[in-house]
């Protein structure tokens, strides 16, 4: 059958956003309405005649209401294939009336989670017979409309459906039922048992953006949002600019990631460019901190990713849009500021309000070949800093070990970062060898001197971070040969001694975290 016309429908909805509205349109096409608990007094108070599910299960809702739809009159009229002879005798035996519709949302399991509710009520709050129904309705999708997304009841209000339309109705069903026993089962294994990766891991995402391709153009791309409360880039207001692309989504969460580690921190400004930063400055103002960060690298920062951790002001808005910017990102911006964007229509801007907390607990997964890898999210922060040279570092030097250290957990291993004043100097990223992630760095520092019309590169005096171990001495002599005169790195090579000993040859001040930071 293709078009059905809707002679009877179950409602039962926890929320009823819209509901009175559906059931207004459904009544003025002769529609009998059946529903259950609130539901019923909603579309009461209404005015609207309803029949109880008791009175057409001929048996009282009970246990609180746990047990209301689970009935043969229900699941029956639901499941009958109607020309099926044996089926359609079945239902005229037991005067099993056929449902053509079910409007169904469910008990709010993921809001009690979220609103810290104790564990009684978290259970209370798991749905049985709504999930029931929905599955039921959905598997007889050839004869039965289900709706599970309010975004639907303009098409069911006009008293009948098409196949096509309960084929589609059927497959946002099962992905809610899906969703929902994925959130359950989430609970009960990582809240309930305490165990952070449970033996089966269930992962639900809504597709919040189709791409117009991935990485490349010959690959294609979604964007899926979590519906783990956390707001980031997909959540972020866009309030101008194209389309966002996949690599644009990709850099934009590093660029934020990184400038969330100084949320609190005086103003700073992060320029990603492909998922690596190329400057990272902190400064009395957003206008110095951006000049800071530009300068650290000004090619790579052409078409690059730009956060702040402040509202973008006019004077900052000013010298960024002074070149081709892909992305910028802030928690927001006053009116002088969207004036002088707007000025640049393919320029994104990308208010997210409260930047996320970097010290926040979460997975992360990547897919390989026959499965996924999954582990927690690299939240983690040095305690008190050990000094193994016989140089202490200055206060100033202490706090550019500090900087250097929170861009290079950001900095694709093997990672090199030299910063100074609290900006970066020199960024070297993703190299099979530290030695040349060091020389990289070096020479990146000393051709923005020569850019920029410096004496001197401003790895001269710098502190410098890496993200793991030196293996060798070789790595630690290039930043002495760089001008470095501070040194932060986690230690543990069987070589530390070695590294120490060039470290205090060369007067450096040396400190280990005892905790490595690699970003494969």
């Amino acid at each position: 059958m293709s078009t059905i016309s809707i002679k009877r429908a179950l409602l039962s909805v926890s929320d009823k956003t819209g509901i009175v509205e559906l059931s207004q349109a459904l009544a003025a096409k002769g529609v009998e309405l059946v529903s259950t608990g609130g539901t019923a007094r909603a579309l009461r108070d209404a005015g609207l005649a309803v029949r109880d599910v008791s009175e057409v299960t001929g048996f009282p809702e009970m246990m609180d209401g746990r047990v209301k739809t689970l009935h043969p009159m229900v699941h029956g009229g639901l499941l009958a294939v109607r020309d099926d002879p044996e089926h359609a005798a079945a239902m005229a035996d037991h005067a099993i009336g056929a449902i053509d519709l079910v409007v169904v949302n469910l008990y709010p399991f993921e809001a009690t989670v979220a609103r810290g509710a104790d564990r009684d009520t978290v259970i209370e709050n798991i749905d049985i017979g709504g999930p029931s129904m929905v599955r039921s309705a959905a598997k007889n999708h050839a004869y039965v409309a289900i709706v599970t997304d309010p975004a639907d009841y303009a098409i069911v209000a006009a008293g009948e459906t098409t196949l096509d339309q309960r084929r589609l109705f059927a497959a946002k069903a099962f992905a809610a039922t899906a969703s929902y026993d994925g959130a359950i089962a989430r609970w009960f294994g990582t809240v309930d048992q305490a165990e952070p990766f449970p033996a089966v891991l269930p992962v639900t995402m809504t597709r919040a953006a189709s791409l117009r391709y991935g990485e490349n153009p010959h690959q294609s791309a979604a964007f899926y949002a979590s519906n783990d409360g956390v707001r980031g880039i997909g959540q972020a207001r866009q309030v101008q600019g194209k389309e966002l692309s996949y690599n644009n989504l990709n850099d934009a969460d590093a660029a934020l990631e990184l400038v969330a580690e100084f949320r609190d921190a005086a103003p700073t400004c992060v320029i990603v460019k492909h998922a690596n930063p190329c400057g990272v400055a902190t400064a009395s103002s957003l206008e110095a901190a951006y000049a800071e960060a530009f300068a650290c690298d000004t090619v790579s920062a052409f078409g690059g990713i730009i956060a702040v951790n402040r509202p973008l002001d006019a004077a900052t808005a000013k010298a960024i849009t002074g070149i081709f910017t892909e992305v910028v990102v802030a928690p927001d911006a006053d009116e002088e500021a969207l004036a002088l964007f707007a000025a640049k229509k393919n320029l994104r801007l990308l208010l997210t309000g409260d930047l996320p907390d970097p010290a926040r607990a979460g997975l992360f997964a990547k897919s390989i070949a026959g499965g996924w890898l999954v582990q927690g999210r690299d939240a983690g922060t040095p305690g008190e800093l050990k000094v193994v040279t016989k140089r202490a570092p200055t206060e100033q030097e202490l706090a550019d070990c500090r900087f250097a250290w929170t861009v290079a957990k950001h900095v694709k291993s093997n990672a090199i970062v030299y910063a100074k004043d609290g900006a970066t100097a020199g960024v070297g990223a993703g190299q099979m060898n530290r030695l040349e992630s060091a020389r990289i760095a070096a020479w990146k520092a000393k051709d923005a001197a020569d850019k920029a019309g410096w004496a001197t590169p401003r790895t001269i005096g710098s502190a410098v971070a890496s993200d793991a171990f030196f293996p060798f001495a070789d790595g630690l002599l290039a930043a002495v040969e760089a001008g470095a005169t501070a040194v932060i790195q986690p230690g543990g090579s069987i070589r530390d001694e070695e590294v120490i000993a060039a470290a205090d040859a060369a007067g450096l001040a040396m400190v280990f975290t005892g905790m490595r930071h690699f970003r494969h």
